[in-house]
């Protein structure tokens, strides 16, 4: 089959079958169908709106995949495959629907759906057809996209202007947080905003930057217009676009009803040592969450904190002689009663990813784990002599933690566990929380274990006091540079507007270097500081 050209590009014989197969046509055919399902929605209402969708076929690389998009300007409820536009995986257009008769207008490449392409020319026309696809190109290669959708949902222009200086969307705490990818029911969802223009292809650098800036979001909200939101599929991308509408809207009743959903508990909105509303659901200002009658000039403005467990709210000694023996204990049995769920096969991918780390660099401890045709038992066996080694030596790898995590939590369901936190714990979680900071959890241990601990405490169920967890995914908790993407994903205006509160002395250097407010905690069992270390020192919260 000879090659042919499409407007102009010469596309090789691969290129012609992929342009002319099933998977083109089924994903015009989708996009015709969200287009509907969106428009009774009200997301792509009055022409406005875009979708985005890559032609997935297994035998080309998703970077090199072609893109079907929705175009500009047409009533989006009755568009029909052939209403399409293909593009190019650098941009540029292979296919153009052909203009329909009057009363139609002829097509248009949409400025908003695909808003994140790079080419850049110099004549007006072009530049804004380009650099509105230059921005949909930045979610397909910055963040792997597979999908983009671009909505004009009511409740997503509403929540940006609850307040018109915010840059960042927050909320926690609601079930509906759990739909969008990499977080859970306890953390904090952070959207970034960014100002609207008045044409959409003048917003390529704001939206690139708001990208690279928060790289954690799967989308951008655009002040007074609506929001982008991508995903790795098109099923990603439109379940998380729910979950985000969803949120919006219950975000906006709870500000109506004069509660704050980005509180743990969504309690009455808290005024400011100003008396300015301060809900959290749209903030930019930097607001004292302590005590506005204190008289204490000197005490730091803090709007969070950041607690380690071990040796802070916990006693190492829970760690040591309860959790670390409780999994090395039950690990076999974890690995050989779950071998087959996908869950444990994540774990024993991990593992077997760090042994073989491990062998390479002879760490001390590490047995080759056999393949899979060696049969379970063998490769049990082999997992659990590593395992077993990790715990003596009390490493802080994720493989680790992430399984220790899930045999903890069949100990804590079986009530075989119960979480320890020092005396003072509870009060002060209460305490912080009633005066509006907010506490989150920095751990070495996976967030599963984190969540298992506070939420079966001895104290009870400590969550509603706490408004995310982190750990060694964000980085190594000895690096400054994991504090800095803990101060970014908190969203405060300064890294001194966070407390740290450990009682390791390398991890109080790191988060200073970050330039994190610090406290060494001084408890029972800890090891002993260097000789003048220069970190303030207490032995209970109830002091700070």
């Amino acid at each position: 089959m000879a090659a042919m050209a499409v407007n102009g590009l010469k596309l090789g014989t691969t290129s012609q079958a992929y342009l002319e197969g099933k998977a083109m046509s089924d994903t015009k055919v989708l996009i015709s169908d969200l287009c509907r399902q969106f428009y009774n929605l009200g997301w792509v209402s009055g022409t406005g709106g875009s979708i985005t969708i890559k032609v997935h076929d297994d035998s080309i690389p998703k970077p090199e995949q072609l893109v079907v998009m929705s175009p500009s300007g047409v009533q989006k409820e009755r568009m029909v495959p052939e209403d399409m536009y293909v593009l190019s995986p650098n941009g540029s257009v292979l296919c153009t629907p052909s203009p329909k008769p009057y009363p139609h207008k002829p097509p248009k490449c949409s400025d908003c759906g695909p808003l994140f392409m790079k080419n850049v020319a110099k004549r007006r026309l072009i530049l804004r057809r380009e650099m509105s696809r230059s921005l949909s190109y930045k979610a397909y290669e910055m963040r792997n996209a597979g999908a983009v959708i671009h909505s004009h949902g009511m409740e997503s222009c509403l929540v940006t202007m609850i307040n018109p200086n915010a840059k960042e969307f927050r909320i926690t705490h609601m079930e509906m947080i759990k739909g969008i990818k990499g977080h859970g029911y306890y953390d904090e969802l952070v959207v970034p905003i960014i100002e609207n223009t008045a044409y959409e292809y003048e917003l390529t650098e704001s939206l690139a930057k708001a990208i690279e800036a928060y790289p954690k979001t799967t989308a951008v909200l655009v002040r007074n217009h609506g929001i982008y939101i991508w995903g790795d599929s098109w099923i990603n991308a439109k379940t998380q676009a729910e979950c985000y509408h969803y949120l919006f809207e219950a975000a906006i009743k709870l500000h109506q009803l004069g509660l704050d959903p980005t509180t743990p508990n969504h309690g009455p909105i808290k005024q400011n040592v100003k008396g300015v509303s301060g809900s959290g659901i749209c903030r930019n200002v930097s607001v004292n969450a302590g005590n506005a009658a204190s008289d204490n000039k000197s005490e730091p403005s803090r709007r969070c904190i950041v607690l380690d467990i071990e040796g802070t709210t916990t006693p190492i000694s829970f760690v040591t002689d309860v959790l670390f023996p409780y999994a090395r204990d039950n690990v076999g049995r974890h690995l050989s009663a779950t071998y087959d769920t996908e869950e444990t096969q994540d774990d024993v991918k991990l593992l077997r990813f760090q042994v073989q780390e491990d062998l390479e660099k002879g760490v001390a401890g590490a047995v080759p784990i056999p393949s899979d045709d060696a049969g379970k038992e063998e490769v049990v066996q082999a997992l659990v002599a590593n395992v077993d080694s990790m715990i003596k030596a009390d490493r802080k790898i994720t493989a680790l933690k992430q399984l220790q995590g899930h045999i903890w939590r069949t100990g804590f369901e079986k009530n075989e566990l119960t979480g320890v936190v020092f005396d003072d714990v509870p009060e002060a979680l209460k305490k912080w929380h009633d005066s509006g900071i907010k506490v989150y959890i920095y751990s070495s241990g996976s967030r599963l274990a984190q969540r298992l601990i506070f939420g079966n405490s001895n104290y009870g169920d400590l969550r509603e006091y706490l408004s995310g967890f982190f750990d060694t995914t964000v980085g190594n908790k000895r690096e400054s540079s994991s504090y800095a993407e803990i101060v970014q994903s908190v969203g405060v205006d300064k890294p001194s507007e966070v407390l740290f509160v450990t009682d390791v002395f390398q991890e109080a250097a790191a988060a200073k270097a970050a330039g994190l407010e610090v406290i060494v905690s001084i408890r029972p069992g800890n090891g002993a500081l260097p000789e003048n270390h220069g970190f303030k020192t207490i032995t209970s919260f109830l002091e700070v």
